[in-house]
């Protein structure tokens, strides 16, 4: 299976997370990225010192995310996340990752089940 430039990057998004590496993490989003959570149309979160900041805020002992599935559409990657360390319960989640112009993460959308 061939995989787009910009999955490789999510997945390096991905690996930075995992490894607590917040300035890493961050490195992979544009400058004015957008987070959001399914289906509130407002974003959670705006700009790259945002979201590196609350990435660095998050309990680092045993966070992580294991990668269950992934779907490449070019400038838009889902991935079905198994997430462990952020309640006190594992959680499932759907990230929606889109590219930006500058070809970094611009948009990212989290779908969890209701």
């Amino acid at each position: 299976m061939v995989t787009s430039g910009f999955a490789a990057l999510v997945e390096r998004q991905l690996g930075a997370y995992n490894a607590h590496d917040a300035d890493g993490f961050a490195a992979c989003f544009s400058d004015d990225v957008q987070c959001f959570r399914h289906p509130d149309p407002q974003p959670v979160l705006q700009g790259r010192a945002a979201l590196r900041d609350a990435r660095e805020r998050f309990p680092t002992a045993g966070l992580h995310a294991l990668l269950v599935n992934r779907i490449d559409f070019g400038r838009r990657v889902l991935d079905h996340e198994h997430v462990v360390g952020l309640a006190p319960s594992p959680r499932e989640v759907v990230a929606v990752y889109e590219q930006g112009d500058d070809g970094l993460i611009a948009a990212i959308s989290f779908i969890a089940p209701l």
